[in-house]
């Protein structure tokens, strides 16, 4: 019986264990796509409990404790820091075969030193020894100790970036901070609240918005703003795939209605969205970034808790809605108009694995980028063992796995980072049985460089970041 969580945890076969240890374990994280708040890096955030830096904001772990029946007032409520973390720590026995129980006690080993596994018995003495740690363990020293060399945030057209300029110009910053453009507020004309935010994004570029034109005009505008700050990714959720064309007198029209609060029908959406991803798609073509579209989300599905708590709490949903047809529509509509660049596609149905697969195959044309159209890493609902591991086994099958980019975070937390070490152990776990099924040579040289590039060369290459960090 192997011991839990050990120095081989995951690694198999004597492959994995070589492929792990002597490549990608030591390699820098690249985490291109997060929601962390790029001030706490530059104020060097502390926490004073484990607590705010576990539960905070981490929907994952509340879906999980409002699985295990916790009231919600231990959860996002009024509660102390203290019986928070104690009734986490009583879930945390019933997560069996949940990343979750994993993430945790990986965060617990590398940042804590505490390798007991965590439950309702011990956790006020686990909350203790985390507490007095955490004296220590700055946002900034965190950042150092997972060895994270570049982090790419998510950020709306309409804000300063201010945060980005003081770490940029702060020599004694951890790692290179970069904003991602994320214009979702500004196409989805059907949410209530956009009336209010055309007036923000009217702000930031000093005109009004009347026309469709505008829009355009006002988006081109931010991304050159976020250009110039050394932004090269942008990233796009739809709720599932979609191109509806429109002539510019309509989208003017949908455009002035969902203005005035008026209210637009959903195909006028899917038109005035579509619209504007061609807008965007041809700068960022132009300037080489590269376009995340994540896609088979079904939001804020609890009218109840959505009013009480807003988005993002923990009661989304996988989408089944059909994606194959609607992405190769979009991707043709992208190639004609001259905007499709370098694209990763993310869908949080792993019934989708294998039509991205396919679909991205008849995109990459004329292109001397290895893979300029990737499958993104699994998302989200999928970023567990079983879940890895079938997205990473479809896109071996129907892709070129060697120009793969490997794993982001995604996440709101700092202590996050072990998921790109989960990751790589289950890559290498793949690799090594591939090889101990006689599917691959074992050639340890070319697969050890193989992991080197998944685990970090590949991204660093892929969106020019080797051209930020060389002026680090």
């Amino acid at each position: 019986m192997n011991a839990f969580m050990d120095r081989d945890f995951l690694l198999k076969t004597e492959t994995a264990k070589t492929l792990y240890h002597g490549h990608a374990e030591g390699m820098p994280i690249i985490d291109y796509h997060c929601h962390i708040n790029p001030m706490e890096i530059y104020e060097d955030k502390r926490y004073d409990t484990i607590t705010e830096v576990w539960l905070g904001g981490d929907h994952y772990k509340w879906r999980a404790m409002r699985s295990c029946g916790v009231a919600e007032k231990y959860i996002t409520g009024d509660a102390s820091p203290a019986e928070k973390f104690q009734k986490w720590g009583s879930t945390i026995p019933n997560l069996i075969g949940n990343p979750l129980y994993h993430w945790t006690h990986l965060e617990l080993q590398r940042y804590f030193g505490i390798t007991e596994p965590l439950n309702g018995d011990n956790a006020m003495e686990i909350y203790a020894k985390c507490n007095e740690q955490l004296k220590e363990l700055s946002v900034r020293e965190i950042i150092r100790r997972s060895n994270v060399k570049l982090i790419c945030t998510t950020d709306d057209p309409a804000d300063d970036l201010r945060a980005h300029e003081l770490l940029a110009a702060d020599p004694t910053a951890p790692a290179a901070v970069l904003p991602a453009f994320r214009p979702d507020k500004a196409m989805r004309a059907d949410k209530p609240d956009f009336p209010q935010y055309v007036k923000r994004l009217e702000a930031a570029v000093g005109y009004p918005i009347e026309k469709m034109e505008d829009m355009r005009r006002a988006l081109r505008d931010r991304i050159e703003y976020f250009d110039q700050h050394r932004c090269r990714v942008s990233d796009h959720a739809l709720d599932y795939c979609f191109c509806v064309d429109a002539d510019e007198e309509t989208l003017d029209d949908i455009l002035a209605r969902a203005k005035a609060g008026r209210g637009i029908t959903w195909d006028e959406q899917l038109a005035y969205h579509t619209a504007l991803l061609l807008a965007v798609g041809q700068e960022y073509a132009r300037r080489d970034w590269v376009m995340q579209l994540h896609f088979g989300c079904i939001r804020d599905n609890s009218s109840t808790m959505f009013a009480k708590l807003g988005p993002d709490t923990g009661f989304d949903a996988i989408c089944d809605e059909p994606n194959a047809r609607g992405l190769a529509k979009l991707l043709d509509a992208l190639e004609q108009a001259g905007a499709l660049g370098k694209t990763i596609l993310y869908s949080l149905n792993p019934g989708d694995n294998a039509a991205i697969g396919t679909v991205m195959g008849a995109f990459q044309t004329d292109s001397a980028i290895p893979g300029k159209v990737q499958q993104g890493s699994a998302w989200w609902f999928n970023d567990h063992k079983p879940g890895m591991e079938a997205q990473m086994t479809s896109l071996m099958t129907l892709g070129a796995f060697g120009t793969f980019n490997g794993m982001l975070t995604d996440s709101r937390s700092f202590l996050s980072y072990t998921r790109h070490e989960y990751f790589r152990r289950i890559l290498c776990n793949l690799f090594g049985q591939l090889v101990e099924d006689g599917e691959y040579p074992a050639d340890l040289e070319r697969l050890g460089q193989m992991v080197e590039n998944i685990s970090y060369n590949n991204t660093l290459r892929y969106f020019r970041f080797d051209e930020i960090l060389k002026n680090a």
